[in-house]
């Protein structure tokens, strides 16, 4: 039997980062859960609201960029472009802008117990993700309706777009959640960030308009964006086969060969720089919250 003299010295409050939640999945599902039913608490649509901001957005950014800009005139099937872009920008901006207050919003639960503190930042993120997949579905609806023909290149792009900008969300959540502890107003830099990341990424428009204003260089520099890359796998997995979709036009040159690995080398670099500063940062968590 081992004794307690045998057994190592763990200093307290230390933990292995994002291992630790793996470790502990039964308490991110938790957390989702609990997430999720105060999101709706007392609303009476309840998970309608899922369905409605993506209805009412699409409408506002069909009529404004595809009706007065004309838009749907040089676009082949405009309305699923658009949508398929307004899909995954949507799951970007909720995931991060819930994880970068994550920590903030549960400062009494921290203040209270030790547990993980990647937990919350990750679990906004999975909670994001549970709105997503239902906006998801309506998507592949109107992209059946429009006559989209399913590739396995076509299927493995859509889950690349996904996987890119999961990556960045959990690596900025983990980044701005814990600078949010010091400086409170960081939450009015991802907003901003944000709003700038929906206008300049191409989801209503197409990459070749940037390509003729930009030259070689900074559409090079352009292209580098994550954000970018994901969107123009999304046009490449649900509108690219669809009645007016154009796969040379839904994907720029070397997208899969060079802009993918470059994302996801981008946004593998945001991860580890998120989870190196949250690890500096939560040490005094409680005291500043």
């Amino acid at each position: 039997m081992t004794s307690l003299l045998d057994t190592p010295l763990v200093r307290p409050g230390i933990g292995q980062g994002l291992k630790d939640v793996f470790h502990r999945r039964y308490l991110l599902k938790l957390l989702v859960r609990k997430e999720i039913k105060l999101r709706y608490r007392g609303s009476v649509l309840g998970v309608i609201w899922s369905y409605v901001k993506p209805a009412i957005q699409f409408v506002v950014f069909y009529i404004a960029m595809g009706v007065f800009l004309g838009l749907n005139r040089n676009v082949g099937n405009y309305a699923v472009y658009l949508f398929s872009g307004i899909v995954l920008i949507n799951f970007f901006t909720e995931a991060l802008n819930n994880a970068a207050k994550s920590i903030v919003y549960n400062s009494g639960l921290i203040k209270k117990i030790f547990l993980p503190r990647e937990l919350f930042p990750v679990a906004s993120v999975f909670v994001s993700a549970a709105h997503f997949f239902p906006q998801l579905v309506v998507l592949l609806i109107g992209c059946l309706l429009t006559g989209w023909q399913p590739t396995p290149l076509g299927v493995l792009a859509g889950f690349a777009g996904f996987l890119v900008l999961a990556m960045l969300s959990v690596g900025l959540g983990l980044f701005f959640s814990s600078v949010n502890v010091y400086f409170r107003d960081s939450e009015n830099f991802v907003e901003m960030m944000l709003m700038v990341a929906t206008w300049v990424s191409p989801v209503m428009y197409q990459w070749t308009m940037v390509h003729e204003r930009l030259g070689d260089f900074w559409f090079a520099v352009y292209q580098a964006n994550p954000v970018t890359v994901g969107v123009e796998l999304f046009h490449y997995a649900f509108w690219s086969t669809t009645s007016g979709g154009d796969a040379a036009l839904a994907a720029p040159p070397q997208l899969f060969e060079l802009w993918l690995p470059v994302a996801l080398v981008v946004s593998a670099a945001v991860l580890a720089l998120g989870q190196f500063t949250f690890r500096r940062l939560e040490v005094k968590f409680a005291q500043e919250l």
